[in-house]
Protein backbone atom coordinates (compact mmCIF):
# COMPACT_ATOMS: atom_id res chain seq x y z
CA UNK A 1 0.00 0.00 0.00
CA UNK A 2 1.53 3.36 -1.09
CA UNK A 3 2.29 5.73 2.19
CA UNK A 4 0.00 8.59 1.38
CA UNK A 5 -2.83 6.23 0.95
CA UNK A 6 -1.97 4.27 4.30
CA UNK A 7 -2.07 7.97 6.48
CA UNK A 8 -5.04 8.91 4.66
CA UNK A 9 -6.88 5.91 6.43
CA UNK A 10 -5.20 6.33 9.61
CA UNK A 11 -6.59 9.69 9.85
CA UNK A 12 -9.73 8.37 8.89
CA UNK A 13 -9.93 5.13 11.65
CA UNK A 14 -8.59 8.38 14.28
CA UNK A 15 -11.29 10.34 13.23
CA UNK A 16 -14.02 7.60 13.35
CA UNK A 17 -12.94 6.65 16.93
CA UNK A 18 -13.23 10.40 17.59
CA UNK A 19 -16.86 11.29 16.52
CA UNK A 20 -17.72 7.71 17.68
CA UNK A 21 -17.33 9.10 21.10
CA UNK A 22 -18.90 11.98 20.84
CA UNK A 23 -21.76 12.23 18.48
CA UNK A 24 -23.24 8.87 19.31
CA UNK A 25 -22.70 8.88 23.12
CA UNK A 26 -21.05 5.44 22.87
CA UNK A 27 -18.06 4.37 25.28
CA UNK A 28 -14.49 3.97 23.67
CA UNK A 29 -11.62 2.46 25.72
CA UNK A 30 -8.28 3.88 25.33
CA UNK A 31 -6.01 1.45 26.29
CA UNK A 32 -4.88 -1.82 24.64
CA UNK A 33 -1.69 -3.89 25.08
CA UNK A 34 0.13 -1.68 22.55
CA UNK A 35 -1.34 1.65 23.09
CA UNK A 36 -2.14 2.02 19.46
CA UNK A 37 -4.46 5.42 19.87
CA UNK A 38 -1.36 7.37 21.70
CA UNK A 39 2.23 8.67 20.47
CA UNK A 40 4.65 9.40 23.58
CA UNK A 41 6.69 12.02 24.09
CA UNK A 42 9.42 12.33 26.25
CA UNK A 43 11.66 15.67 27.57
CA UNK A 44 15.38 15.67 28.83
CA UNK A 45 16.84 12.91 30.53
CA UNK A 46 18.11 13.60 33.99
CA UNK A 47 21.98 13.85 34.66
CA UNK A 48 21.30 11.01 37.10
CA UNK A 49 19.47 8.34 34.20
CA UNK A 50 21.83 5.35 33.76
CA UNK A 51 21.64 3.44 30.65
CA UNK A 52 20.60 5.48 28.22
CA UNK A 53 22.85 5.32 24.46
CA UNK A 54 26.33 7.05 24.53
CA UNK A 55 25.55 11.19 23.18
CA UNK A 56 22.41 11.54 24.88
CA UNK A 57 21.86 14.83 25.83
CA UNK A 58 21.19 14.97 29.68
CA UNK A 59 21.25 17.87 32.52
CA UNK A 60 20.37 18.47 35.67
CA UNK A 61 17.63 21.36 34.45
CA UNK A 62 15.12 19.11 32.84
CA UNK A 63 13.09 21.49 31.57
CA UNK A 64 15.84 22.98 28.99
CA UNK A 65 17.57 21.07 26.53
CA UNK A 66 17.39 18.45 23.71
CA UNK A 67 14.09 16.62 24.75
CA UNK A 68 14.41 13.10 23.25
CA UNK A 69 11.36 13.97 21.47
CA UNK A 70 8.49 11.63 19.47
CA UNK A 71 8.31 8.15 19.77
CA UNK A 72 11.91 7.66 21.21
CA UNK A 73 10.88 6.57 25.06
CA UNK A 74 14.67 4.99 25.40
CA UNK A 75 13.11 3.60 29.12
CA UNK A 76 10.62 2.57 28.14
CA UNK A 77 8.71 5.06 30.79
CA UNK A 78 4.86 4.21 29.20
CA UNK A 79 4.01 0.16 28.93
CA UNK A 80 1.20 -1.69 29.35
CA UNK A 81 1.14 -4.10 31.74
CA UNK A 82 -1.49 -7.03 32.55
CA UNK A 83 -3.04 -6.58 36.37
CA UNK A 84 -6.04 -9.44 36.88
CA UNK A 85 -5.75 -9.98 33.38
CA UNK A 86 -6.76 -6.22 32.15
CA UNK A 87 -4.58 -3.73 30.92
CA UNK A 88 -2.90 -1.10 33.05
CA UNK A 89 -0.39 1.88 31.71
CA UNK A 90 2.43 1.61 34.05
CA UNK A 91 4.44 5.18 33.99
CA UNK A 92 7.74 4.94 35.99
CA UNK A 93 8.23 8.28 35.96
CA UNK A 94 12.40 7.98 35.28
CA UNK A 95 12.33 10.51 32.21
CA UNK A 96 9.52 13.46 32.08
CA UNK A 97 7.11 12.66 29.04
CA UNK A 98 3.61 12.71 27.94
CA UNK A 99 1.67 9.82 26.52
CA UNK A 100 -0.93 11.90 24.01
CA UNK A 101 -3.63 10.75 22.17
CA UNK A 102 -3.42 10.46 18.70
CA UNK A 103 -7.22 12.16 18.00
CA UNK A 104 -8.54 15.41 19.32
CA UNK A 105 -11.69 15.25 21.29
CA UNK A 106 -14.67 17.53 22.83
CA UNK A 107 -17.78 16.79 24.59
CA UNK A 108 -16.91 13.73 26.87
CA UNK A 109 -17.20 12.05 29.96
CA UNK A 110 -13.25 10.87 30.66
CA UNK A 111 -12.97 8.08 33.17
CA UNK A 112 -10.02 6.75 34.63
CA UNK A 113 -8.45 4.95 37.59
CA UNK A 114 -5.36 6.06 39.54
CA UNK A 115 -2.81 4.97 42.37
CA UNK A 116 1.13 5.52 42.84
CA UNK A 117 3.73 3.21 42.85
CA UNK A 118 7.18 3.60 45.21
CA UNK A 119 9.67 5.07 42.89
CA UNK A 120 10.96 8.45 42.82
CA UNK A 121 13.13 10.15 40.93
CA UNK A 122 14.96 13.16 40.21
CA UNK A 123 14.67 15.95 40.36
CA UNK A 124 11.79 15.77 42.53
CA UNK A 125 13.09 12.81 44.83
CA UNK A 126 12.78 15.11 48.33
CA UNK A 127 8.91 16.27 46.68
CA UNK A 128 5.16 15.16 46.54
CA UNK A 129 4.95 12.11 44.19
CA UNK A 130 3.66 14.00 40.74
CA UNK A 131 1.56 13.22 37.66
CA UNK A 132 -1.43 14.96 35.80
CA UNK A 133 -4.12 14.71 33.04
CA UNK A 134 -3.85 17.10 30.55
CA UNK A 135 -6.72 17.90 28.41
CA UNK A 136 -7.49 20.37 25.95
CA UNK A 137 -4.13 20.06 24.71
CA UNK A 138 -3.21 21.85 21.50
CA UNK A 139 -0.18 23.11 19.51
CA UNK A 140 3.50 21.70 19.57
CA UNK A 141 5.12 18.71 21.46
CA UNK A 142 7.38 20.05 24.47
CA UNK A 143 5.75 23.54 24.27
CA UNK A 144 5.73 23.77 28.03
CA UNK A 145 9.41 22.43 29.74
CA UNK A 146 10.11 20.64 27.10
CA UNK A 147 7.76 17.85 27.70
CA UNK A 148 3.69 18.99 27.08
CA UNK A 149 1.78 20.50 25.72
CA UNK A 150 -0.17 24.02 25.48
CA UNK A 151 -3.37 22.50 27.43
CA UNK A 152 -5.36 22.30 31.00
CA UNK A 153 -4.25 20.19 33.71
CA UNK A 154 -6.51 18.16 35.88
CA UNK A 155 -3.71 18.01 38.63
CA UNK A 156 -2.64 14.28 39.95
CA UNK A 157 -0.05 14.63 42.75
CA UNK A 158 -0.15 13.57 46.19
CA UNK A 159 -2.94 15.26 48.53
CA UNK A 160 -3.81 17.28 45.35
CA UNK A 161 -5.67 15.36 42.93
CA UNK A 162 -8.27 17.43 40.93
CA UNK A 163 -6.73 20.54 41.45
CA UNK A 164 -6.36 23.28 38.05
CA UNK A 165 -2.88 24.43 36.46
CA UNK A 166 -3.30 25.64 33.06
CA UNK A 167 -0.26 24.66 31.04
CA UNK A 168 1.28 27.56 28.49
CA UNK A 169 4.58 27.78 26.60
CA UNK A 170 4.94 28.83 23.17
CA UNK A 171 1.27 29.54 22.35
CA UNK A 172 0.37 31.49 25.37
CA UNK A 173 -1.02 30.13 28.46
CA UNK A 174 -4.98 29.56 28.03
CA UNK A 175 -7.69 31.63 29.94
CA UNK A 176 -10.39 30.20 32.58
CA UNK A 177 -12.60 31.22 35.03
CA UNK A 178 -12.79 29.58 38.50
CA UNK A 179 -15.29 30.06 41.51
CA UNK A 180 -13.11 31.18 44.29
CA UNK A 181 -11.49 31.93 47.36
CA UNK A 182 -8.19 34.12 47.39
CA UNK A 183 -5.83 32.33 49.62
CA UNK A 184 -2.43 31.83 50.69
CA UNK A 185 -0.08 29.58 49.74
CA UNK A 186 -2.60 28.90 46.56
CA UNK A 187 -5.90 29.93 45.39
CA UNK A 188 -8.82 27.83 45.88
CA UNK A 189 -12.13 26.72 44.18
CA UNK A 190 -15.31 27.33 46.22
CA UNK A 191 -18.40 26.07 45.40
CA UNK A 192 -19.98 28.30 47.61
CA UNK A 193 -18.56 31.67 46.29
CA UNK A 194 -20.07 34.48 44.50
CA UNK A 195 -16.62 35.91 43.25
CA UNK A 196 -14.29 34.66 40.48
CA UNK A 197 -10.71 34.19 40.89
CA UNK A 198 -8.73 37.83 39.32
CA UNK A 199 -5.75 35.55 38.34
CA UNK A 200 -5.85 31.77 37.47
CA UNK A 201 -2.71 30.22 38.23
CA UNK A 202 -2.42 26.95 39.83
CA UNK A 203 -5.49 26.91 42.01
CA UNK A 204 -6.39 23.89 44.87
CA UNK A 205 -9.59 21.75 44.52
CA UNK A 206 -12.35 22.80 47.13
CA UNK A 207 -12.11 18.99 49.10
CA UNK A 208 -8.87 15.79 48.46
CA UNK A 209 -11.21 12.61 49.06
CA UNK A 210 -7.60 10.99 48.27
CA UNK A 211 -7.51 7.31 48.68
CA UNK A 212 -4.28 6.02 50.57
CA UNK A 213 -1.24 5.60 48.94
CA UNK A 214 -1.08 2.47 46.80
CA UNK A 215 -5.50 2.28 46.84
CA UNK A 216 -6.74 2.65 43.35
CA UNK A 217 -8.68 6.66 43.23
CA UNK A 218 -11.39 6.90 40.33
CA UNK A 219 -10.42 10.27 38.58
CA UNK A 220 -13.33 12.31 36.18
CA UNK A 221 -13.62 14.92 33.77
CA UNK A 222 -16.85 16.08 32.29
CA UNK A 223 -16.04 18.57 29.43
CA UNK A 224 -19.05 20.21 27.47
CA UNK A 225 -18.03 23.58 25.05
CA UNK A 226 -15.55 25.52 26.78
CA UNK A 227 -16.66 24.33 30.06
CA UNK A 228 -15.31 21.40 32.53
CA UNK A 229 -15.57 19.58 35.80
CA UNK A 230 -13.17 17.51 37.72
CA UNK A 231 -14.43 14.44 40.13
CA UNK A 232 -12.09 12.49 42.30
CA UNK A 233 -13.53 9.37 43.90
CA UNK A 234 -17.18 10.58 42.31
CA UNK A 235 -16.89 13.87 44.57
CA UNK A 236 -17.08 17.19 42.25
CA UNK A 237 -13.93 18.70 43.23
CA UNK A 238 -13.36 21.71 41.01
CA UNK A 239 -14.62 23.61 38.26
CA UNK A 240 -13.35 25.42 35.26
CA UNK A 241 -15.12 27.62 33.14
CA UNK A 242 -14.99 29.59 29.84
CA UNK A 243 -11.60 28.16 28.45
CA UNK A 244 -10.03 29.82 26.13
CA UNK A 245 -6.79 30.11 23.97
CA UNK A 246 -4.48 32.98 24.71
CA UNK A 247 -5.55 34.83 21.31
CA UNK A 248 -9.12 34.62 23.04
CA UNK A 249 -10.27 31.90 20.58
CA UNK A 250 -13.04 29.38 22.37
CA UNK A 251 -11.03 26.48 23.50
CA UNK A 252 -13.51 23.38 23.94
CA UNK A 253 -11.53 20.55 22.36
CA UNK A 254 -8.18 18.90 22.01
CA UNK A 255 -5.68 15.56 22.60
CA UNK A 256 -5.24 14.32 26.01
CA UNK A 257 -2.02 13.59 27.75
CA UNK A 258 -1.02 11.29 30.61
CA UNK A 259 2.35 13.30 32.13
CA UNK A 260 5.25 11.12 33.75
CA UNK A 261 6.72 13.24 36.09
CA UNK A 262 9.30 11.83 38.40
CA UNK A 263 7.02 9.43 40.15
CA UNK A 264 6.32 5.67 39.46
CA UNK A 265 2.01 5.34 38.83
CA UNK A 266 -0.46 3.17 37.23
CA UNK A 267 -3.57 3.82 35.03
CA UNK A 268 -6.49 1.92 34.04
CA UNK A 269 -10.12 1.54 32.64
CA UNK A 270 -9.29 4.55 30.25
CA UNK A 271 -12.70 5.51 28.58
CA UNK A 272 -14.13 8.77 27.29
CA UNK A 273 -17.99 9.05 26.64
CA UNK A 274 -19.53 11.51 24.24
CA UNK A 275 -21.76 13.53 25.92
CA UNK A 276 -23.79 16.93 25.32
CA UNK A 277 -24.65 18.17 28.43
CA UNK A 278 -23.51 18.01 32.16
CA UNK A 279 -25.47 15.21 33.98
CA UNK A 280 -28.13 16.30 36.36
CA UNK A 281 -25.71 15.37 39.39
CA UNK A 282 -23.24 17.45 38.28
CA UNK A 283 -26.37 20.55 37.67
CA UNK A 284 -27.54 20.42 40.91
CA UNK A 285 -24.16 20.99 42.37
CA UNK A 286 -22.53 23.42 40.23
CA UNK A 287 -23.49 26.96 39.98
CA UNK A 288 -22.07 28.26 36.29
CA UNK A 289 -21.46 31.44 35.65
CA UNK A 290 -23.66 30.88 32.43
CA UNK A 291 -26.23 29.09 34.06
Amino acid sequence: MRKPLLLTLIAFVLFSVNTTAQKKGKTISLFDENLTLFEKWNGVPHETIQGLPEGTYQSDNVHKGTALGLNNDLKNVFTIIKENNEPVLKITGEIYGGLTTKASYKNYHLSIYFKWGDKKWEPRLADLRDSGILYHAHGEHGSFWNTWKASLEYQVQETDLGDFIPLGGTTGKPQVEIRGTQATPRNKYNPNSDMYLEKIGYTSASKEPDAPHGEWNHLEIYVVGNDAVHLVNSEVVMVVENAKKKDGSILDQGQIQIQSEAAECYYKQFTLTGIKKFPKFIKKQVRFKKD
